[in-house]
């Protein structure tokens, strides 16, 4: 089955303490279930310095639950699921809300 929420969608946060925020996906993790999305989910972390790295307390985005999360429709933003729809062209992901499709 083709994934639902992929790297670069726009979600809306449906449940939890970022309930009503968007972002960008920066990364999907299929294992675990879990999107890492930007703004979204912030903890603050100590970090020791090293040489690549500055060392104090940084802001690092954790990873939320696939669950907790919808694409944005395209037109409005506001949370919607998704539809695969097959045409001559391949499957395409269609927003239920609007029937928009999100990927070209």
């Amino acid at each position: 089955m083709a994934a639902r929420i992929r790297k670069g969608d726009r979600v809306v946060v449906i449940a939890g303490k970022d309930k009503g925020r968007t972002g960008e996906v920066i990364r999907v993790l299929p294992d675990e279930d879990r999107a890492v999305v930007r703004g979204v989910n912030v903890a603050r972390r100590h970090q020791r310095q090293t040489a690549r790295d500055q060392g104090g307390i940084i802001a690092k985005e954790m990873p939320i639950h696939l669950s907790n999360i919808a694409i944005a429709a395209p037109s409005d933003g506001k949370a919607t699921r998704i539809a695969f729809r097959r045409d001559e062209n391949g499957v395409k992901r269609v927003a239920k809300r609007t029937g928009e499709v999100i990927d070209g």
